[in-house]
């Protein structure tokens, strides 16, 4: 049986691949004044987002496996962005804050952050942009429990 000839432009996983080797492209470019990657900026806006949570809770609110949390946890905090302090209740639960140092690279990065958000979806309009990102969300929700590090839910900001 011959193999047959796949045209990897028209399966949804390589091309999801190449957006977001795309997006995270984008995202360096954009915030590289900062040195962050996009892994670190979702830590670090998840903790602003919700002061004093734990690493596993952080862990599911970024869709991280537990080990690869901890050792972003770890650069962040060696990078002064992040302090972790036991938690009276149970000292073995880390609780996460942001340094004032964190709060101000936050504050700095956001705005390049948002250039990158718009230079992704650049070549859509207005209405494809919003059709593609509901679309774009519900995949992800409705396939999170596939995932090695399925999301949970996280609280909205204020």
């Amino acid at each position: 049986m011959a193999l047959s000839t796949v045209d990897l432009n028209a399966q949804p996983g390589h091309v999801i691949r190449r957006l977001h080797q795309i997006a995270v492209g984008i995202f360096l470019q954009e915030t590289a004044a900062h040195g962050i990657t996009p892994v670190q900026y979702a830590a670090l806006q998840a903790v602003h987002n919700q002061p004093g949570l734990d690493q596993r809770t952080l862990a599911r609110c970024i869709a991280l496996d537990t080990s690869t949390t901890a050792g972003v946890v770890e650069r962040l905090q060696a990078r002064g962005w992040l302090h972790r302090t036991p938690d009276p209740a149970d000292r073995r639960v880390r609780r996460l804050q942001l340094t004032p140092q964190g709060q101000a690279l936050l504050q700095a990065v956001v705005p390049a952050m948002q250039r990158a958000q718009v230079r992704i979806l650049q070549p859509l309009n207005d209405a494809e942009r919003a059709q593609f990102m509901h679309l774009l969300q519900r995949l992800v929700q409705e396939n999170n429990a596939l995932s090695r590090a399925p999301a949970g839910a996280s609280p909205q900001p204020d």
